[in-house]
């Protein structure tokens, strides 16, 4: 009979214990399985001229690939910072263009600035998912040798750059 009362309490020590666990989570904190990998391949046209982007192009030096959509606020947000980065920093930026309108993305940067070499279009998403995007904005760290070294979920603020993505391009570019 003592039984009887014990598996509940039991039981809710065991919910308990996982749930207070899980409050230690960082949901921004997504591990990407392309992490120490090479970059997917892709070969997508760019939204300003008749080149292409592909992964071949994020090779040979340390570059950036950053994910946005015009519909997107976090990257409506971290859109001037980039512009004032890609002015102040030698790092090859390029822009992957997520399920967007290519009309408003070709309007957003002509009136907002462009802070990218080339401009990816993948309309479909099919590309971003090769790279295990959750949604925009998110942003890849590719090590000379095309392989990807970080990635960033989330908006590029000050902060980001100095405590997160800035000390791992150092590191790279440091290397032989």
């Amino acid at each position: 009979m003592k039984i009887r009362y014990l598996l509940p309490l039991l039981l809710f020590m065991l919910i308990a214990s996982i749930l207070w666990r899980g409050l230690k989570l960082h949901p921004g904190q997504i591990p990407s399985p392309l992490i120490h990998k090479h970059a997917p391949t892709f070969d997508l046209p760019d939204l300003l001229t008749s080149a292409h982007l592909t992964n071949k192009d994020l090779q040979g030096h340390v570059s950036l690939l950053n994910v946005w959509a015009t519909w997107c606020q976090a990257c409506a947000q971290e859109h001037d910072f980039l512009v004032e980065l890609a002015k102040n920093n030698a790092l090859p930026w390029y822009g992957l263009n997520y399920k967007d309108d290519a009309i408003a993305a070709k309007n957003w940067l002509r009136d907002h600035g462009n802070p990218y070499q080339l401009v990816a279009v993948d309309h479909t998403g099919d590309v971003a998912i090769d790279w295990g995007v959750y949604g925009a904005p998110e942003t890849f760290v590719i090590d000379k040798h095309g392989i990807v070294r970080y990635k960033q979920i989330g908006p590029i603020t000050a902060a980001v750059w100095e405590q997160e993505l800035k000390p791992v391009i150092d590191r790279l570019q440091g290397e032989a």
